[in-house]
Protein backbone atom coordinates (compact mmCIF):
# COMPACT_ATOMS: atom_id res chain seq x y z
CA UNK A 1 0.00 0.00 0.00
CA UNK A 2 2.74 2.17 0.55
CA UNK A 3 3.90 2.61 -2.65
CA UNK A 4 0.19 2.34 -3.97
CA UNK A 5 -0.47 5.66 -1.97
CA UNK A 6 2.99 7.60 -2.53
CA UNK A 7 1.91 6.85 -6.95
CA UNK A 8 -1.43 8.28 -6.22
CA UNK A 9 -0.06 11.37 -4.46
CA UNK A 10 2.45 11.72 -7.55
CA UNK A 11 -0.58 11.41 -10.12
CA UNK A 12 -2.80 14.08 -7.55
CA UNK A 13 0.07 16.49 -7.33
CA UNK A 14 -0.55 18.54 -10.78
CA UNK A 15 -4.46 18.68 -10.15
CA UNK A 16 -3.72 20.38 -6.80
CA UNK A 17 -1.12 22.59 -8.47
CA UNK A 18 -3.94 23.64 -10.95
CA UNK A 19 -6.65 24.32 -8.24
CA UNK A 20 -3.86 26.51 -6.49
CA UNK A 21 -2.51 28.15 -9.67
CA UNK A 22 -6.56 29.11 -10.03
CA UNK A 23 -6.58 30.59 -6.53
CA UNK A 24 -3.35 32.36 -7.80
CA UNK A 25 -4.69 34.02 -10.97
CA UNK A 26 -8.06 35.12 -8.77
CA UNK A 27 -5.66 36.64 -6.52
CA UNK A 28 -3.89 38.51 -8.81
CA UNK A 29 -0.35 37.14 -8.04
CA UNK A 30 2.66 35.35 -10.23
CA UNK A 31 3.72 33.02 -7.48
CA UNK A 32 2.83 31.32 -4.28
CA UNK A 33 5.58 31.12 -1.19
CA UNK A 34 5.32 28.13 0.92
CA UNK A 35 6.60 27.22 4.23
CA UNK A 36 4.47 24.60 6.17
CA UNK A 37 4.98 21.49 6.43
CA UNK A 38 1.75 19.71 5.62
CA UNK A 39 1.31 21.80 2.59
CA UNK A 40 4.68 21.20 1.10
CA UNK A 41 4.58 17.63 1.23
CA UNK A 42 0.73 18.05 -0.52
CA UNK A 43 2.15 19.69 -2.92
CA UNK A 44 5.45 19.04 -3.61
CA UNK A 45 5.83 15.20 -2.30
CA UNK A 46 8.87 16.38 0.15
CA UNK A 47 8.44 14.61 3.40
CA UNK A 48 9.78 16.31 6.59
CA UNK A 49 9.07 15.04 10.00
CA UNK A 50 7.14 16.53 12.86
CA UNK A 51 8.93 19.09 14.12
CA UNK A 52 11.68 19.12 11.78
CA UNK A 53 11.16 22.22 9.33
CA UNK A 54 12.40 23.98 13.02
CA UNK A 55 15.97 22.71 12.06
CA UNK A 56 15.85 22.05 8.57
CA UNK A 57 16.23 25.97 8.12
CA UNK A 58 14.95 27.05 4.42
CA UNK A 59 14.89 23.07 3.61
CA UNK A 60 11.02 22.42 2.43
CA UNK A 61 10.27 26.02 1.43
CA UNK A 62 8.63 26.24 -1.67
CA UNK A 63 7.62 28.38 -4.49
CA UNK A 64 4.64 28.01 -7.47
CA UNK A 65 4.93 29.82 -10.00
CA UNK A 66 2.69 29.97 -12.98
CA UNK A 67 4.26 26.86 -14.51
CA UNK A 68 7.08 25.59 -12.40
CA UNK A 69 7.39 24.63 -8.40
CA UNK A 70 11.24 25.07 -6.98
CA UNK A 71 11.50 23.11 -3.54
CA UNK A 72 14.26 24.60 -1.47
CA UNK A 73 16.85 22.06 0.00
CA UNK A 74 19.90 22.61 1.83
CA UNK A 75 22.73 19.07 1.63
CA UNK A 76 21.44 17.14 4.29
CA UNK A 77 17.72 16.79 1.77
CA UNK A 78 18.77 17.62 -1.89
CA UNK A 79 18.87 13.62 -2.51
CA UNK A 80 15.16 13.05 -0.59
CA UNK A 81 14.15 16.48 -2.36
CA UNK A 82 15.00 14.79 -5.81
CA UNK A 83 13.58 11.69 -5.21
CA UNK A 84 10.53 12.73 -3.59
CA UNK A 85 10.22 15.88 -5.59
CA UNK A 86 9.47 14.58 -9.08
CA UNK A 87 7.97 17.59 -11.68
CA UNK A 88 9.84 20.09 -9.34
CA UNK A 89 13.02 21.54 -9.85
CA UNK A 90 15.40 21.37 -6.60
CA UNK A 91 17.42 24.38 -5.60
CA UNK A 92 20.21 23.79 -3.06
CA UNK A 93 19.85 26.42 -0.19
CA UNK A 94 22.00 27.14 3.04
CA UNK A 95 21.45 30.15 4.54
CA UNK A 96 21.29 32.05 0.95
CA UNK A 97 17.93 31.85 0.49
CA UNK A 98 17.28 36.10 0.76
CA UNK A 99 20.38 36.88 -1.35
CA UNK A 100 19.33 34.48 -3.91
CA UNK A 101 15.51 35.22 -3.48
CA UNK A 102 15.34 38.01 -6.56
CA UNK A 103 16.86 35.29 -9.30
CA UNK A 104 14.64 32.20 -8.08
CA UNK A 105 11.34 34.95 -8.59
CA UNK A 106 13.27 35.97 -12.25
CA UNK A 107 13.56 32.23 -12.53
CA UNK A 108 9.71 32.06 -12.76
CA UNK A 109 9.28 34.40 -15.13
CA UNK A 110 7.54 37.82 -14.65
CA UNK A 111 6.72 37.95 -11.19
CA UNK A 112 5.42 40.90 -9.38
CA UNK A 113 3.27 39.72 -6.72
CA UNK A 114 4.10 36.67 -4.41
CA UNK A 115 1.57 35.55 -2.09
CA UNK A 116 3.26 34.64 0.91
CA UNK A 117 2.04 31.82 3.79
CA UNK A 118 2.01 34.59 6.38
CA UNK A 119 0.51 32.46 9.33
CA UNK A 120 3.55 30.29 9.17
CA UNK A 121 6.64 33.05 8.77
CA UNK A 122 8.11 35.28 10.91
CA UNK A 123 7.65 39.34 10.84
CA UNK A 124 11.70 38.92 10.06
CA UNK A 125 11.47 36.54 7.25
CA UNK A 126 8.62 38.55 5.84
CA UNK A 127 10.82 41.94 5.78
CA UNK A 128 13.92 40.15 4.71
CA UNK A 129 12.12 38.91 1.71
CA UNK A 130 11.02 41.72 0.83
CA UNK A 131 13.86 44.03 1.45
CA UNK A 132 15.44 41.55 -0.93
CA UNK A 133 13.36 42.18 -3.97
CA UNK A 134 11.76 45.81 -3.31
CA UNK A 135 9.60 45.84 -6.63
CA UNK A 136 8.13 42.48 -5.74
CA UNK A 137 4.93 42.81 -3.96
CA UNK A 138 3.84 40.21 -0.55
CA UNK A 139 0.96 39.36 -0.17
CA UNK A 140 -0.75 37.47 2.89
CA UNK A 141 -1.95 33.84 1.75
CA UNK A 142 -3.90 32.24 4.61
CA UNK A 143 -5.76 28.48 4.17
CA UNK A 144 -5.43 29.17 0.49
CA UNK A 145 -4.04 25.37 0.47
CA UNK A 146 -5.33 24.53 3.47
CA UNK A 147 -8.70 24.62 1.49
CA UNK A 148 -7.97 22.27 -0.55
CA UNK A 149 -6.63 19.92 1.71
CA UNK A 150 -9.91 19.34 3.42
CA UNK A 151 -11.45 17.87 0.40
CA UNK A 152 -10.10 14.45 0.43
CA UNK A 153 -8.90 12.12 -2.69
CA UNK A 154 -9.74 8.11 -1.91
CA UNK A 155 -6.30 7.55 -1.09
CA UNK A 156 -5.54 10.55 1.28
CA UNK A 157 -8.97 8.54 2.75
CA UNK A 158 -7.56 4.91 2.45
CA UNK A 159 -4.42 6.21 4.68
CA UNK A 160 -6.49 8.16 7.27
CA UNK A 161 -8.71 4.91 7.94
CA UNK A 162 -5.68 2.82 8.22
CA UNK A 163 -4.54 4.88 10.71
CA UNK A 164 -7.68 4.30 12.94
CA UNK A 165 -7.61 0.88 12.78
CA UNK A 166 -3.97 0.79 13.95
CA UNK A 167 -5.20 3.36 16.82
CA UNK A 168 -8.21 0.53 17.36
CA UNK A 169 -6.65 -2.15 17.74
CA UNK A 170 -3.83 -0.29 20.08
CA UNK A 171 -6.70 0.26 22.64
CA UNK A 172 -8.26 -3.38 22.62
CA UNK A 173 -4.92 -4.54 23.39
CA UNK A 174 -4.22 -2.08 26.00
CA UNK A 175 -7.38 -2.82 27.78
CA UNK A 176 -6.24 -5.78 30.19
CA UNK A 177 -3.11 -3.76 31.62
CA UNK A 178 -5.69 -1.15 32.73
CA UNK A 179 -6.08 -1.57 36.26
CA UNK A 180 -6.33 0.19 39.97
CA UNK A 181 -2.90 1.09 40.68
CA UNK A 182 -1.24 1.71 37.75
CA UNK A 183 -0.15 5.40 36.57
CA UNK A 184 -1.43 7.40 33.89
CA UNK A 185 2.26 7.42 32.73
CA UNK A 186 2.25 3.90 32.15
CA UNK A 187 -0.47 3.73 29.98
CA UNK A 188 0.16 6.28 27.87
CA UNK A 189 3.19 5.03 27.53
CA UNK A 190 2.26 0.96 26.98
CA UNK A 191 -0.69 2.37 24.27
CA UNK A 192 2.13 4.55 22.67
CA UNK A 193 3.64 1.03 22.05
CA UNK A 194 1.25 -0.60 21.17
CA UNK A 195 0.65 1.91 18.02
CA UNK A 196 3.95 1.87 17.32
CA UNK A 197 5.01 -1.61 17.33
CA UNK A 198 1.19 -2.37 15.30
CA UNK A 199 1.58 -0.03 11.88
CA UNK A 200 2.12 3.25 13.21
CA UNK A 201 5.08 5.30 11.64
CA UNK A 202 4.85 7.80 14.23
CA UNK A 203 1.96 9.50 16.82
CA UNK A 204 -0.41 12.03 15.57
CA UNK A 205 0.25 13.45 18.98
CA UNK A 206 1.29 12.90 22.33
CA UNK A 207 -0.96 10.22 24.28
CA UNK A 208 -3.34 11.94 26.95
CA UNK A 209 -4.53 9.52 29.73
CA UNK A 210 -6.18 11.50 32.23
CA UNK A 211 -7.99 10.10 35.06
CA UNK A 212 -10.75 11.15 37.27
CA UNK A 213 -10.70 14.79 38.19
CA UNK A 214 -7.94 15.09 36.16
CA UNK A 215 -10.14 13.94 32.88
CA UNK A 216 -11.82 17.24 33.36
CA UNK A 217 -8.56 18.97 31.27
CA UNK A 218 -9.65 18.65 28.12
CA UNK A 219 -6.32 18.73 26.99
CA UNK A 220 -4.21 17.29 30.04
CA UNK A 221 -1.27 15.62 30.01
CA UNK A 222 -0.58 11.90 32.13
CA UNK A 223 1.28 12.14 35.29
CA UNK A 224 2.23 9.73 37.90
CA UNK A 225 -0.58 10.24 39.36
CA UNK A 226 -2.14 6.04 40.06
CA UNK A 227 -5.82 5.29 38.79
CA UNK A 228 -7.99 4.58 41.44
CA UNK A 229 -10.95 2.28 41.14
CA UNK A 230 -14.37 4.14 40.48
CA UNK A 231 -12.83 6.57 38.26
CA UNK A 232 -12.78 7.58 34.53
CA UNK A 233 -10.41 7.25 32.66
CA UNK A 234 -10.24 9.27 29.40
CA UNK A 235 -7.53 8.65 26.55
CA UNK A 236 -6.83 11.14 23.61
CA UNK A 237 -4.79 9.40 20.58
CA UNK A 238 -3.87 8.90 17.60
CA UNK A 239 -1.25 7.13 15.23
CA UNK A 240 0.39 8.22 12.12
CA UNK A 241 0.43 6.26 8.59
CA UNK A 242 2.05 7.25 5.58
CA UNK A 243 1.45 10.73 6.74
CA UNK A 244 -2.25 10.79 7.22
CA UNK A 245 -3.12 10.89 11.34
CA UNK A 246 -5.93 9.63 13.18
CA UNK A 247 -7.69 10.68 16.74
CA UNK A 248 -9.86 9.07 18.91
CA UNK A 249 -10.97 9.77 22.70
CA UNK A 250 -12.44 7.13 24.79
CA UNK A 251 -13.85 7.50 28.50
CA UNK A 252 -13.68 4.41 30.09
CA UNK A 253 -14.47 3.52 33.95
CA UNK A 254 -12.12 1.46 35.76
CA UNK A 255 -14.51 -0.62 38.13
CA UNK A 256 -18.28 0.13 37.81
CA UNK A 257 -19.23 3.62 37.24
CA UNK A 258 -20.33 6.11 40.28
CA UNK A 259 -24.13 7.52 38.96
CA UNK A 260 -22.70 11.34 38.43
CA UNK A 261 -19.80 9.73 35.79
CA UNK A 262 -22.32 7.55 34.22
CA UNK A 263 -25.10 9.89 33.91
CA UNK A 264 -22.95 12.17 32.17
CA UNK A 265 -21.31 9.37 30.06
CA UNK A 266 -25.02 8.92 28.69
CA UNK A 267 -25.44 12.84 27.71
CA UNK A 268 -22.33 13.02 25.92
CA UNK A 269 -23.20 9.92 24.09
CA UNK A 270 -26.55 11.13 23.16
CA UNK A 271 -24.61 14.36 21.96
CA UNK A 272 -22.64 12.50 19.64
CA UNK A 273 -24.91 10.44 18.37
CA UNK A 274 -27.69 13.63 17.36
CA UNK A 275 -24.74 15.05 15.45
CA UNK A 276 -24.07 11.64 13.35
CA UNK A 277 -28.01 11.60 12.96
CA UNK A 278 -28.22 15.19 12.03
CA UNK A 279 -25.27 14.11 9.28
CA UNK A 280 -26.36 10.98 8.18
CA UNK A 281 -29.99 12.66 7.55
CA UNK A 282 -28.61 15.59 5.53
CA UNK A 283 -26.26 13.76 3.22
CA UNK A 284 -28.37 11.10 2.74
CA UNK A 285 -30.98 13.43 1.18
CA UNK A 286 -28.09 15.47 -1.01
CA UNK A 287 -27.68 18.32 1.50
CA UNK A 288 -24.42 19.64 2.84
CA UNK A 289 -25.04 21.28 6.64
CA UNK A 290 -22.32 23.28 8.45
CA UNK A 291 -19.73 22.67 10.83
CA UNK A 292 -21.57 25.35 12.84
CA UNK A 293 -25.27 24.32 12.34
CA UNK A 294 -23.96 20.54 13.61
CA UNK A 295 -21.94 22.14 16.32
CA UNK A 296 -25.26 23.53 18.23
CA UNK A 297 -27.05 20.61 17.49
CA UNK A 298 -24.72 18.79 19.84
CA UNK A 299 -24.29 21.49 22.17
CA UNK A 300 -28.16 21.89 22.80
CA UNK A 301 -28.63 18.19 23.93
CA UNK A 302 -25.91 19.44 26.98
CA UNK A 303 -27.59 22.60 27.51
CA UNK A 304 -30.56 20.93 27.69
CA UNK A 305 -29.42 18.15 30.03
CA UNK A 306 -27.92 21.01 32.50
CA UNK A 307 -24.14 21.19 31.36
CA UNK A 308 -23.88 24.11 29.17
CA UNK A 309 -21.46 25.83 30.54
CA UNK A 310 -19.06 22.06 31.01
CA UNK A 311 -19.03 21.99 26.87
CA UNK A 312 -16.34 24.94 25.85
CA UNK A 313 -14.89 23.96 22.96
CA UNK A 314 -15.95 23.02 19.63
CA UNK A 315 -17.36 19.92 18.19
CA UNK A 316 -14.64 19.20 16.02
CA UNK A 317 -12.08 19.36 13.46
CA UNK A 318 -11.00 18.10 10.37
CA UNK A 319 -8.08 15.81 10.14
CA UNK A 320 -5.48 14.71 7.68
CA UNK A 321 -1.45 15.49 6.97
CA UNK A 322 -2.28 17.91 10.35
CA UNK A 323 -4.17 16.45 13.39
CA UNK A 324 -6.59 19.67 13.66
CA UNK A 325 -6.95 21.31 10.10
CA UNK A 326 -10.03 22.76 8.01
CA UNK A 327 -13.16 21.69 7.88
CA UNK A 328 -14.07 23.38 11.17
CA UNK A 329 -16.78 22.37 13.98
CA UNK A 330 -17.83 25.13 16.21
CA UNK A 331 -19.27 28.59 17.02
CA UNK A 332 -16.11 30.29 15.46
CA UNK A 333 -16.36 28.22 12.15
CA UNK A 334 -17.49 29.77 9.34
CA UNK A 335 -21.50 29.29 8.18
CA UNK A 336 -21.06 27.15 4.81
CA UNK A 337 -21.75 23.79 3.88
CA UNK A 338 -19.53 21.23 4.90
CA UNK A 339 -16.48 20.60 1.71
CA UNK A 340 -16.66 16.52 0.37
CA UNK A 341 -15.62 14.55 0.83
CA UNK A 342 -13.86 15.23 3.84
CA UNK A 343 -12.79 13.57 7.30
CA UNK A 344 -13.70 15.28 10.77
CA UNK A 345 -14.32 14.52 14.52
CA UNK A 346 -17.38 14.64 15.90
CA UNK A 347 -16.47 14.80 20.10
CA UNK A 348 -19.03 16.42 22.08
CA UNK A 349 -17.24 16.20 26.06
CA UNK A 350 -18.61 17.83 29.91
CA UNK A 351 -15.85 18.74 32.23
CA UNK A 352 -16.77 19.10 35.85
CA UNK A 353 -13.35 20.65 37.40
CA UNK A 354 -11.86 18.59 40.13
CA UNK A 355 -14.77 16.07 39.89
CA UNK A 356 -14.59 14.37 36.66
CA UNK A 357 -14.47 14.68 32.58
CA UNK A 358 -16.37 12.56 29.93
CA UNK A 359 -15.31 13.10 25.93
CA UNK A 360 -16.15 10.42 23.26
CA UNK A 361 -14.43 11.44 19.75
CA UNK A 362 -14.99 9.61 16.87
CA UNK A 363 -13.82 10.13 12.88
CA UNK A 364 -16.20 10.44 10.11
CA UNK A 365 -16.43 10.61 6.41
CA UNK A 366 -18.79 12.82 4.80
CA UNK A 367 -19.81 12.29 1.59
CA UNK A 368 -22.23 14.06 -0.02
CA UNK A 369 -21.42 12.17 -3.76
CA UNK A 370 -22.52 8.75 -2.68
CA UNK A 371 -24.34 10.15 -0.23
CA UNK A 372 -22.58 8.56 2.95
CA UNK A 373 -21.66 9.09 6.45
CA UNK A 374 -18.85 6.55 7.63
CA UNK A 375 -17.60 6.30 10.97
CA UNK A 376 -13.80 5.20 10.69
CA UNK A 377 -12.76 4.66 14.67
CA UNK A 378 -14.57 1.35 15.20
CA UNK A 379 -13.32 0.88 19.17
CA UNK A 380 -16.60 0.48 20.93
CA UNK A 381 -19.02 3.93 21.81
CA UNK A 382 -20.70 2.29 24.95
CA UNK A 383 -19.65 2.32 27.99
CA UNK A 384 -16.93 0.17 29.09
CA UNK A 385 -15.96 -1.35 32.28
CA UNK A 386 -12.06 -2.45 32.85
CA UNK A 387 -9.92 -3.24 35.77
Amino acid sequence: DLQRWAEADRAARPGRLDMLRERMAREGVDAYFGVRRENTRYLTGFELGEGEEKVAGNSGQFIVGRDDVVVFADSRYTAAAAEQCRGSRVEQVYNDIYARWPHMLASLGDVRRVAVEAGFVSHAMWQRLDDAAPNVELVSAEGWVEALRQVKEPAELERIAAACAVADAALGKLLPQIKPGVTEHELALALEWEMRTNGAEALAFDVACLAGPQAALPHGSPSDRKVKAGEVLLFDFGAQVAGYRSDMTRTLFVGEPDDKSLEIYEIVARAQQASFDALSHAVAGGSRPSGRAIHMLAKEVIVDAGYGDHFGHGLGHGIGLATHEMPGLGMSAPDVPLPSPTVFSVEPGIYLDGVTGVRIEDLVVFDAASRRLDRLTMFPREVTVVG
